[in-house]
């Protein structure tokens, strides 16, 4: 996965936010472990916890787990409802 500054024009996006996680996010199945093929926006929030805490995979997943924490911890899964 690119870095998320370089994928989407500074103009249109200034915090430089790539779009594409959000998608990535309803469409990507956790590929191993308690949660497997489960679709990562459906991780509950307690496993993304341990995980922060254990450190996020290295990569595309790492970015989508890690997102993920930061919009439950935050309290924004509203910004999925509309991709499913």
């Amino acid at each position: 996965m690119e870095p998320v500054s370089s994928s989407v024009n500074n103009s249109e996006n200034p915090v430089g936010f790539n779009r594409q996680v959000l998608v990535d996010l309803v469409k990507v199945r956790m590929p191993y472990g308690k949660y497997k093929d489960r679709i990562i926006c459906d991780i509950p929030e307690h496993y993304l916890v341990w995980m922060s805490q254990q450190g996020f995979p290295k990569g595309k997943l790492g970015v989508l787990l890690g997102t993920l924490y930061e919009i439950k911890l935050n309290g924004l899964e509203y910004l999925l409802k509309p991709l499913r």
